[in-house]
């Protein structure tokens, strides 16, 4: 858990960006830090890259049950109810994804309840 500004030998970047970048676009760099050499070597990375995939799978299933709720909720007159936290809830996603990050930048490795232990687990970190 420790900030290890090294680059990978051989790597244009430092470890902690590569860590970072993992968050970026979610599923896409996620996957992609885990297939590019060299950071595809490093637990901590893959760890990184782990925990953004799973948790950008977790904020599409919790965006698509509150979706369905809003629909299903429509029928019976609360929909707006629920399509009113659409907004909170995009909010609330935009500020953890910024400070996940923002952590992994500066060599924290920030855990995700839920995802975390799996993520760990596939990185060996």
């Amino acid at each position: 858990m420790g900030s290890n500004p090294q680059p990978p030998a051989g790597a244009g970047m430092t470890e902690n960006m590569a860590c970072a970048l993992c968050y970026l676009l979610g599923l896409i760099t996620g996957i992609l830090f885990l297939v590019l050499a060299p950071y595809n070597q490093s637990p901590r990375v893959k760890f990184h890259a782990w925990q953004s995939i799973l948790a950008h799978i977790a904020v599409i299933l919790i965006f698509w049950a509150v979706g369905l709720s809003a629909v299903v909720l429509a029928f019976v007159g609360l929909g707006a109810l629920v399509a009113m936290l659409w907004p909170l809830l995009g909010l609330v996603t935009f500020a953890g994804w910024l400070f996940l990050m923002f952590k992994a930048y500066n060599g924290a490795d920030i855990e995700i309840p839920v995802v975390a232990g799996f993520a760990r687990k596939q990185s060996g970190f």
